[in-house]
């Protein structure tokens, strides 16, 4: 269990989004287990379809190396205010504490936002509060799960047929991949008495820009994701296991058949909730179209093109709970 901090801070949430607790446990979670590669790829691309999100297991990802990242970063949410503010803010990269993006939106919630392109790894960047030790297990960390997704796309690509090889992993193995990685902290609730029946948004409702994002969290609840009917179901933690979500723009190069997954963090316990997520994204210039080899004859694109750039910008430009895919569809 991660512990930062037993102390509850009685703090002003007016300023703070709020939602009815939801009592709801999703139980239908879609399990793959990474080890039988030939099982993991029909369960991978049928949860992709379904629900645009599942769990891995027997992922073969060090548990040690998973701790260790785990430990700085308690470590690092730990260090005075005035301290990590020192490595903010994070625009676009370092230390960020309740705003999220530009645009207004907030959550109660901080974190640390680093990039993963190679060159830009290699030297710590100058963010006075993040320690050698945290920058190395980050990177250590990155490049397994990494190769983790890279692993989970090659399967995608060949259940669903789609060539030539590695026309999916490479995107997010490029050198030029503008993938990133996030660290976030939920502090324990304040006033928790003052919130009866609701929950504390830790982080709004969103979707992921990217193509798929790969997440692990401590054991502690949280995290809710938006089921076909419209309501809000909350996702059992599971410290062992990593949580894969269908990105937007895996949707469009996938033609619809993929959905990309709303989901949220809800706090309104005492714990403390620590999590790590890797954002696969495709270089900057890249065109997100439907694949050829997946489409059908006679078969037509449900998006107007564009390239990752121009998504991007799009997406920071927006608020965070936007159907921001929307702007980029065919008028039918």
């Amino acid at each position: 269990m991660v512990v930062l901090s037993k102390k509850v801070v009685h703090t002003d949430l007016a300023n703070f989004q709020t939602c009815k607790s939801t009592t709801d446990i999703f139980t239908g979670v879609p399990v793959v287990d990474m080890s039988d590669a030939i099982t993991a790829k029909k369960l991978i691309v049928e949860a992709c379809r379904e629900f645009g999100f599942f769990k891995a297991v027997n992922h073969g990802i060090s548990p040690e190396l998973v701790a260790v990242l785990e430990s700085e970063a308690v470590d690092f949410f730990a260090l005075p205010q005035q301290e990590k503010d020192r490595s903010g803010p994070a625009s676009p990269f370092g230390y960020g504490n309740t705003r999220i993006g530009p645009n207004g939106d907030t959550g109660w919630v901080e974190y640390l936002l680093l990039s993963t392109r190679p060159g830009l790894m290699l030297h710590k960047p100058h963010f006075p509060a993040i320690s050698e030790n945290l920058w190395f297990a980050a990177g250590e960390y990155i490049s397994a799960v990494a190769k983790m997704l890279k692993g989970v796309l090659e399967m995608i690509s060949g259940e669903l047929g789609i060539g030539p090889r590695g026309c999916l992993s490479g995107l997010v193995g490029d050198e030029k991949s503008d993938s990133c990685f996030r660290l976030n902290h939920y502090r324990p609730c304040p006033n928790l008495e003052a919130l009866s029946g609701w929950n504390l948004i830790g982080f709004g409702e969103h979707t992921d820009p990217q193509i798929m994002s790969v997440l692990r969290s401590c054991n502690a609840p949280g995290l809710e994701i938006r089921l076909q009917n419209g309501s809000w179901a909350s996702v059992p933690s599971d410290q062992t296991s990593f949580f894969f979500s269908v990105g937007d723009s895996l949707q469009v190069m996938t033609n619809g058949r993929f959905k990309s997954v709303k989901h949220r963090v809800v706090t309104n316990c005492l714990k403390s909730r620590v999590s790590m997520i890797y954002f696969g994204g495709p270089p900057l210039d890249e065109k997100i179209v439907p694949l050829c080899s997946l489409m059908e004859e006679g078969e037509e694109s449900l998006y107007e093109e564009f390239t990752w750039s121009e998504y991007k910008k799009s997406a920071y430009n927006s608020n965070l709970g936007d159907d921001r895919l929307k702007l980029f569809e065919k008028i039918k």
